[in-house]
């Protein structure tokens, strides 16, 4: 087992500098070496604050590639990035962890998936919602079979407004999508996984163009130009799995609701029901009566001591190199990850065509 991994870093823009470098950092076993952004100067800049006593700063990922001592890299670019520059890490023997989507294409999420199993490397996409408490521990609950057979899941990915007008997020040819593919992918990921099916049959979905043709809008991130936004502005979407079982996918930037929440879960089975809306909530049936169960996930621990309780980002970063240094498969397998994106495809496909897609 090695005792020290090299990783570098492609992207370093808001993701990265928000997720994956911090985390990275807090790991002992963990070196960052190299990092790579067409804006050089944040390239510099995250190698100054993260970056080992010998880093190096490249304007050109391809660069950072040819340096043989980088054992992992960790693509935080743009969607339509993301499978050109995994696949070229893959074939330069690194490991990779990619940002989510996995990618714009099917086509190319399975390019992905073929490369590192040629390449004999790992490769994972962060899909850093599994590792938050409430998914953890409504996944050991689903593994016990405390729900039963969940037959209906339904996946939300709402926000009221929050639409991000940074970036390349309203750019449909840069993104892919909006918030389908943006926000609704954490949140279909989260159901298929918990329901332990990735088996789909049937996909019938609608995506809307209404609000974000609407100027001077609210938003928190400020208004956004109507002609600039060519991406949805909110998805949904009927999922019929090969064992009959169902998802419903809603997601959105903008949408007429109150009730909203991102990365949430709602399941139903045969034994009991889960949901996430305020909090881990469980309900069913129990001596002829009705129940519901709130689990509490917050350790209060003692007056004047925090409690030691690790982030869902520091979750995933500390899983993702103890797989790599014991050999082990990442807890997202890309295989996973590459029916996310067929899933994803086929709601575009149905929204364009009126027509249910089958898979």
């Amino acid at each position: 087992m090695a005792k020290e991994l090299r990783v570098g870093i492609i992207g370093c823009g808001g993701i990265a500098n928000a997720k994956h470098m911090p985390s990275l950092s807090k790991l002992p076993q963990v070196s960052m070496a190299a990092f790579a952004n067409r804006t050089e100067d944040k390239a510099r800049s995250a190698s100054q604050i993260f970056g080992s006593e010998d880093a190096k700063v490249y304007g050109d990922y391809r660069h950072l590639l040819e340096d043989k001592t980088i054992d992992v890299v960790h693509v935080c670019t743009s969607n339509d990035s993301h499978a050109e520059i995994a696949i070229a890490a893959l074939e330069a023997g690194k490991h990779v962890m990619c940002e989510k989507p996995m990618a714009i294409t099917t086509a190319e999420a399975r390019r992905m998936v073929e490369t590192a199993k040629r390449t004999n490397k790992k490769l994972t996409i962060s899909y850093n919602n599994r590792y938050r408490p409430d998914s953890q521990y409504l996944y050991h609950m689903c593994r016990n079979g405390d729900l039963g057979h969940i037959y209906l899941a339904k996946a939300h990915a709402l926000r009221r407004r929050g639409v991000p007008t940074w970036g390349a997020f309203l750019n449909k040819d840069k993104q892919g999508g909006g918030p389908l593919i943006d926000i609704g992918t954490h949140a279909l990921d989260l159901a298929l996984w918990l329901m332990d099916n990735y088996k789909p049959r049937t996909v019938l979905g609608k995506a809307f163009h209404q609000l974000g043709q609407q100027a001077n809008a609210a938003n928190p991130y400020g208004s956004w130009d109507p002609a600039q936004f060519t991406v949805e502005d909110s998805a949904v979407a009927m999922i019929m799995m090969e064992n009959g079982s169902t998802i419903q996918l809603e997601a959105s930037w903008a949408l007429n609701i109150t009730n909203e929440g991102a990365g949430k879960v709602t399941l139903c089975g045969t034994e009991a029901g889960a949901d996430m809306w305020d909090g881990l909530n469980i309900n069913g049936e129990k001596y002829g009566k009705l129940y519901t169960t709130r689990i509490h996930l917050q350790h209060t621990g003692v007056p004047f001591y925090k409690t030691q309780e690790e982030s869902p980002a520091d979750l995933e970063a500390r899983l993702w190199i103890e797989a790599l240094m014991n050999g082990q498969d990442p807890i997202v397998k890309p295989e996973q990850a590459l029916v996310v994106q067929e899933i994803l495809e086929a709601i575009y496909v149905s929204s364009e065509t009126g027509k249910a897609v089958s898979l």
